[in-house]
C-alpha cells in the first residue's frame, strides 16, 4: 500500500490550488504532444500545488480502446513534474474511474509512474450500490491513496447519500473528498459526513464546485458529534475552473488564504469577487446549455492564449454552444484582473520549446 510522505500529507492538509489538466489535441484528434507538455509546464510555473489528469477535464474517452490515450498522458505529465526538479511540494493526482477492474487497472498505472494519489470518480457507475463503491473503494485504497470526488450528476456523476460519504470516510487511505456536486445540500452531506468521520482530521476537502469558488473556500462548517463540536474548512480546490487563467488563480487563492491567517471577518468584496469568478465560469463551462461546452470552453481559452492549437475534443458532442464564444471575449474584457494573459505571453516559447 503506497502512504503520502509525511511532508505531502501535511501540504495536502493544508491545502492548495491544483488545476484539472486538458488534452491538447490536434484536429485530426491526435495528441498534440508539444501543447500537453506546454500545459503541464504552464501549471507548474503558475504555482500550482499540483495537477490532476485523466479526469473529466481530460476527456474520459482517453480510455476508449480507439484512441488509448491514459498512459501516455499520465507518463507526460509525470516526465514534465520530474523535469521540472521542484523544491516545493507538488501532489501528482491520476484520475481513475469504471468499474473495479477497469480502476484496478488505472490505479497500478498511476502507481508505476509515480503518482501520488488518485481522484476516484463514481461517475458512470449508476448500476452499482453504494455497498459496491464502497467495497470498489476499499481495494483501491489498499493500493494507493485516495481523494474522493462527488461529480455532478448533469455531467455523468450521480447523487450519493450522507451515509456513503460517511463510510467513505472511514476507509484507511482516503485523504481527501474533491466536492463537485454543483449542489449546496450535496456538499453539507459530505462536509458532515467528514466532520462525523472518526477520520475527520485525516481528510482535506477541497472544492470541485467552480460555481462557487470563493465561498466555498471562505466558509467553516460547524457541527455538533457526540457532543462536541467539529470544524472542517474547504482548504483547497481541485477544478477545471483553474485550467485557465491559473496565475491569477493560484494567486487569488494564496491572497484569500494570508487573508483568513490574519483575520475571522468577511471582507464584503471577496463575495463579490466570487459572483465575478462565478460569472466567468459561465462563460467558459456553458450551465445555459447543460454545461454541454464546458471542456471546449476551457480548450477554447487555452486556445487564445496559444497553449493550444486546436479546440477539438475526441467525442463529437463535445463543442462550442450558440453564443459561447461572446461570452467568453465578455468576461475577458470585463475582468481584466482574473485572466494572466501577460504571463503566458511573457513563457510561451518557452514553454512551447
Amino acid at each position: 500500500m503506497k502512504r503520502l510522505t509525511d511532508e505531502k500529507m501535511a501540504f495536502l492538509l493544508d491545502g492548495t490550488a491544483i488545476p484539472a489538466h486538458p488534452l491538447a489535441l490536434k484536429a485530426d484528434r491526435t495528441l498534440d504532444e508539444r501543447h500537453q507538455r506546454a500545459l503541464t509546464r504552464y501549471y507548474i510555473d503558475a504555482g500550482a500545488g499540483g495537477i490532476a489528469i485523466g479526469v473529466h477535464s481530460t476527456q474520459f474517452e482517453i480510455r476508449n480502446p480507439e484512441y488509448n490515450l491514459y498512459e501516455t498522458v499520465l507518463s507526460l505529465a509525470a516526465e514534465e513534474i520530474e523535469a521540472a526538479r521542484l523544491e516545493r511540494p507538488f501532489l501528482k493526482i491520476a484520475g481513475v474511474c469504471g468499474k473495479i477492474d477497469q480502476a484496478l487497472g488505472e490505479t497500478k498505472i498511476a502507481l508505476s509512474l509515480g503518482y501520488d494519489m488518485v481522484l476516484l470518480s463514481m461517475g458512470g457507475l449508476g448500476d452499482l450500490s453504494e455497498d459496491e463503491l464502497i467495497e470498489r473503494t476499499k481495494r483501491i485504497a489498499e493500493i494507493m491513496p485516495v481523494f474522493g470526488f462527488y461529480l455532478q450528476p448533469s455531467v455523468g456523476g450521480r447523487i450519493l447519500s450522507y451515509d456513503f460519504w460517511l463510510r467513505f470516510a472511514e476507509i484507511d487511505n482516503v485523504h481527501a473528498i474533491k466536492t463537485a456536486p454543483f449542489n449546496r445540500y450535496y456538499t453539507l452531506d459530505v462536509v458532515r459526513a467528514v466532520c462525523s468521520s472518526s477520520r475527520n482530521d485525516k481528510i482535506a476537502l477541497y472544492t470541485g464546485n467552480d460555481d462557487n469558488i470563493i465561498n466555498d473556500l471562505l466558509t467553516t462548517y460547524r457541527f455538533e458529534v457526540s457532543g462536541k463540536m467539529i470544524e472542517k474548512d474547504i482548504v483547497g480546490g481541485l477544478l477545471g475552473h483553474w485550467a485557465v487563467w491559473t496565475k491569477r488563480a493560484v494567486e487569488i487563492f494564496n491572497d484569500l488564504k494570508t487573508y483568513q491567517e490574519k483575520t475571522n471577518l468577511i471582507n464584503k468584496d471577496w463575495l463579490t469577487l466570487n459572483t465575478q469568478i462565478t460569472d466567468a465560469n459561465a462563460a467558459f463551462f456553458d450551465p445555459s446549455h447543460q454545461f454541454k461546452g464546458c471542456i471546449s470552453g476551457i480548450h477554447e481559452v487555452l486556445r487564445r492564449q496559444g497553449l493550444m492549437e486546436s479546440i477539438v475534443c475526441l467525442s463529437d458532442h463535445e463543442k462550442l454552444s450558440p453564443g459561447q464564444t461572446d461570452e467568453i471575449d465578455r468576461v475577458h474584457d470585463t475582468y481584466p484582473f482574473l485572466h494572466d494573459d501577460y504571463f503566458v505571453s511573457e513563457n510561451l516559447e518557452k514553454w512551447l520549446g
